[in-house]
């Protein structure tokens, strides 16, 4: 009987389903845009950054890879997952970023909507990373755009894309962040030389 017993649990034991694996979560490292503020800002109205739009799998909190070079195919993983949304996550970095550079003299995520106010938008078009023979590579396309009552000043494809040798998603976060970062930079340069009535004195 004993023994009856015995096999009745370890039959139960190998029929018990599998542990599910907790989820991680990744935060984009600190950003490496630390160039001295503009001694005045580039433009005297208030300037929104809204929230980036996304489609598809981009607006998903899960990261992207794609096993296919040519990127045609995507997967999301299922237990490896930004800590916000990237169209959230990328709006607090590019707030912030703005602000420290004094690009305006108040740089916020949201006005009233009467306000007078330049408007920064983003499209999330590409941010997943992309096996190699070695390695990954992370990919990062952002469409930026610059509006003054309503009407576009500045609209804008950026891409990055940056080479990973480690195959850790930690390396391929490092690599996201530096992408960004990249990124942000051009698209304050190309807000430099724009010459707008909203400049600042």
């Amino acid at each position: 009987m004993k023994i009856l017993i015995v096999a009745l649990l370890l039959l139960l034991g190998a029929c018990s389903a599998p542990s599910v694996p907790d989820e991680t979560y990744f935060r984009l490292p600190a950003s490496t845009n630390n160039a001295a503020p503009n001694a005045r800002p580039l433009f005297a109205q208030p300037l929104v950054v809204d929230v980036f739009s996304a489609d598809g799998l981009y607006a998903e909190q899960a990261l992207i890879y794609t096993t296919d070079a040519e990127a045609g195919t995507l997967r999301a993983y299922h237990y490896q997952l930004w800590a916000d949304p990237p169209s959230r996550m990328l709006q607090r970095r590019l707030v912030d970023q703005l602000r420290d550079a004094k690009v305006a003299p108040l740089v916020t995520d949201r006005l009233p909507s009467g306000a007078k106010a330049l408007r920064v938008s983003g499209l999330i078009r590409r941010f997943e990373r992309v096996k190699q023979a070695q390695g990954f590579r992370v990919v990062v396309n952002l469409q930026m755009r610059l509006d003054a009552a309503g009407q576009p000043l500045l609209e804008q494809n950026y891409v990055e894309e940056i080479a990973v040798p480690l195959t850790t998603l930690d390396a391929s976060v490092q690599a996201f962040g530096a992408a960004v970062d990249a990124i942000f930079k051009r698209f304050q340069a190309d807000l430099a030389a724009i010459k707008v009535d909203s400049h600042a004195g």
